[in-house]
């Protein structure tokens, strides 16, 4: 009898161990990375996915240079998250006063933005070519919060068109194309795809966090980046696309902050659970999707930081907190690392959730993440390849064919969160 009791009891400190194990993994022990590590990271994902020859992302790691087709480079709407990639690390390089890599991410950010203007027709927004052109109006949402943000540090006329175009396509529609816009001046909220009927019409009621909360992100961005004695963005354009007033091609300063308020508040009234944090992927008239993604939590952490630091309202900075609680509590568990989901474009979700949670950190000085994120960052690079390339599964080594989505997360999150603000 004692024999089997004694065996019942080792059986049962062995289930004990091993779920405290599990419980505990959070605090698994992997190696630190460092600044170094951070450029090292960076620069593998641009050797072995940066086009030498089109100055595109491609696909994946076993695409030849020389892509051009739809199929062998990254997703039109995520080369602008590289895009942000790049011009992070020239910041970082600002911030160590390393003139070397100023001088090499400067020029990488140039490359880039002339290889994808040449590609994706010259940034024509009412160009649908089905290879190289624009046909949903998040596509043209991500990169229009890209050229606000690198006005900001440039200063570059032209970013600052292509930022105001692009919201004005997107929010009235096109002189061209005549579709009816992104913006519902009935219902309130930006629709996701346009419709192609002529005239258009509602036929298609999708309303997705990925429009709205980076709509909110571009015009925040756009009002904080514009100076206020810049004559032109006094008053919205009266002229418009061909002489056509009723597509104007800029919004002024202060409408760009009005419109960013008004979809927030239709988003978080709509798109947003108030008692959990969870950001939906859609609403489709009263129907709620209500599936979480890192992306969707990461565009509205960083439009709620973004409207707080531009008004001061407590309530924006709350719901940023409630959002990166559901993502650190929810969706990272039990691991207390960055989830990821099958699904091929599902890499590319980190470096975005990287881009606003870095607003909340530091602008916002919400530390208590810090350590979810530096836990995240050391576990994928403690499982990096050979070619220090890691995959969006960062509890285990990338497969020999990596894509641009998967292995841009860690480096995407090193950028933005150097080894030297560890101990903040």
């Amino acid at each position: 009898m004692k024999q089997y009791v004694a065996v019942i009891y080792f059986v049962l400190v062995c289930l004990c161990t091993t779920a405290q194990n599990k419980s505990d993994s959070k605090n698994e022990k992997v190696p630190s990375y460092t600044n170094t590590d951070t450029w090292t990271a960076y620069d593998a994902f641009n050797r072995y996915l940066f086009d030498k020859q089109t100055h595109v992302y491609k696909v994946n790691t076993d695409t030849e240079d020389g892509a051009h087709t739809r199929a062998s480079l990254g997703a039109i709407w995520t080369q602008a998250t590289y895009w942000d990639m790049a011009m992070n690390a020239y910041k970082l390089a600002v911030k160590e006063n390393d003139a070397d890599r100023q001088a090499k991410y400067k020029s990488l950010v140039n490359q880039i933005f002339r290889g994808d203007s040449v590609h994706y027709a010259g940034f024509d927004w009412n160009n649908q070519d089905t290879q190289n052109g624009w046909f949903i109006y998040d596509d043209i949402m991500w990169w229009t919060g890209s050229f606000a943000r690198a006005y900001g540090i440039f200063k570059d006329a032209k970013y600052l068109a292509l930022a105001d175009q692009s919201f004005c396509r997107v929010w009235h529609g096109s002189y061209i194309l005549k579709d009816r816009g992104s913006y519902d001046k009935v219902n309130g909220g930006m629709f996701w795809q346009w419709n192609r009927n002529n005239p258009p019409d509602n036929s298609d009621i999708g309303k997705m966090s990925c429009i709205n909360f980076p709509v909110v992100v571009a015009a925040v961005t756009l009002y904080n980046n514009i100076s206020p004695s810049d004559k032109q963005h006094k008053t919205d354009d009266k002229t418009g696309f061909n002489g056509d007033p009723d597509y104007p091609r800029w919004h002024s300063r202060n409408t760009y902050l009005k419109n960013a308020k008004e979809i927030y508040e239709w988003g978080v009234n709509n798109l947003f659970n108030k008692k959990t944090g969870n950001v939906a992927d859609s609403r489709h008239g009263n129907g709620v999707d209500w599936n979480a993604t890192m992306y969707n939590q990461g565009a509205f952490i960083g439009a709620s930081c973004l409207l707080y630091k531009a008004t001061g309202r407590q309530s924006y900075l709350d719901n940023a907190v409630l959002a990166a609680d559901y993502a650190m509590k929810v969706m990272s568990a039990p691991n207390y690392i960055f989830p990821y989901k099958d699904g091929e474009e599902q890499g590319i979700y980190t470096a975005i959730f990287a881009q606003y949670m870095h607003l909340l950190v530091y602008d916002c000085h919400q530390t208590q993440f810090l350590k979810w994120v530096q836990h995240t960052i050391d576990a994928g690079w403690s499982h990096r390849d050979s070619r220090n390339l890691t995959g969006k599964d960062y509890t285990k080594a990338p497969a020999s064919n990596v894509s641009c989505y998967d292995a841009s997360g860690i480096p995407a999150l090193m950028l933005l969160f150097p080894a030297a603000k560890k101990s903040l």
